[in-house]
């Protein structure tokens, strides 16, 4: 399996996915036509489009696509109404192939009611859409707290090695909230070093790892008791101390 990442609009990423034994292309969010065309039209075929949630900067390219290569569109059967051309209506924990890819349907709202993940466990690969970020997490829209903080436990149970390839590149700025209230983190300090090399060098800083995400992302480090500490919240339960810091986050 081939994962080509296309920058989209100002800070989007699509994922191209080609699966060699089936010779089968497929595209994750694709937020525009012209700068995933032009990359697809390296293959001369688009077999799939899977759409993680229904927001504008990650279906703009679906009709146009369609229309060129006649693709399936698939997405949660909860936003058949929202998600533009949809064909194929997917349900919680469904598993369906892409050429000889097993992809399994996680079911993650909170960023929206009806968003979900494509994990292909084989590969240690899962699209994250706008839920899981390289250090941080997806804004609370259409669901509560609660939905978002039990949607990143989902996630945090998968395979470390579990490569994450999230909507957008918005690492450096999650890097300056974690840095704030996590000021002991040894491992977030050697990400900073990775990921403003990375960002010098004008390239992408996904996708990350689940391990990674573990050690440094503090939205899945609300157990941590020095994060409480710096919250001033030592006696909080972690769903307090996630909802605190995502509040926080919002107006950083």
């Amino acid at each position: 399996m081939k994962i080509e990442v296309i920058p989209c609009l100002n800070d989007n990423y699509s994922y191209l996915i080609y699966e060699e034994e089936t010779n089968t292309v497929s595209i994750v969010d694709p937020s525009e036509f012209s700068p995933c065309e032009k990359i697809i039209k390296n293959y001369k075929k688009l077999d799939n489009i899977l759409i993680t949630h229904h927001h504008a900067d990650h279906v703009g390219g679906n009709l146009k696509l369609k229309e060129k290569y006649n693709s399936k569109i698939f997405g949660y059967q909860k936003d058949k109404s929202r998600i533009p051309g949809i064909d194929i209506l997917l349900y919680e924990d469904q598993i369906f192939n892409v050429g000889n890819l097993e992809v399994k349907v996680i079911f993650i709202p909170g960023h929206t009611s009806g968003h979900i993940a494509y994990y292909i466990k084989k590969e240690n690969v899962i699209f994250t859409g706008d839920t899981l970020f390289s250090l941080g997490c997806g804004r609370v829209f259409e669901g509560s707290h609660k939905q978002m903080f039990e949607s990143l436990n989902k996630l945090k149970i998968l395979d470390p090695k579990t490569k994450v390839y999230c909507g957008h590149e918005y690492t450096k700025k999650n890097l300056e909230f974690c840095l704030t209230f996590d000021t002991e983190n040894s491992f977030l300090r050697e990400r900073e070093q990775d990921i403003n090399a990375k960002i010098k060098k004008n390239q992408p800083t996904i996708p990350t790892s689940l391990e990674e995400e573990l050690k440094t992302n503090i939205f899945l480090r609300c157990d941590n008791i020095k994060v409480k500490q710096a919250l001033n919240q030592k006696d909080s339960s972690d769903q307090e101390i996630f909802t605190k810091l995502r509040d926080l986050k919002d107006t950083f």
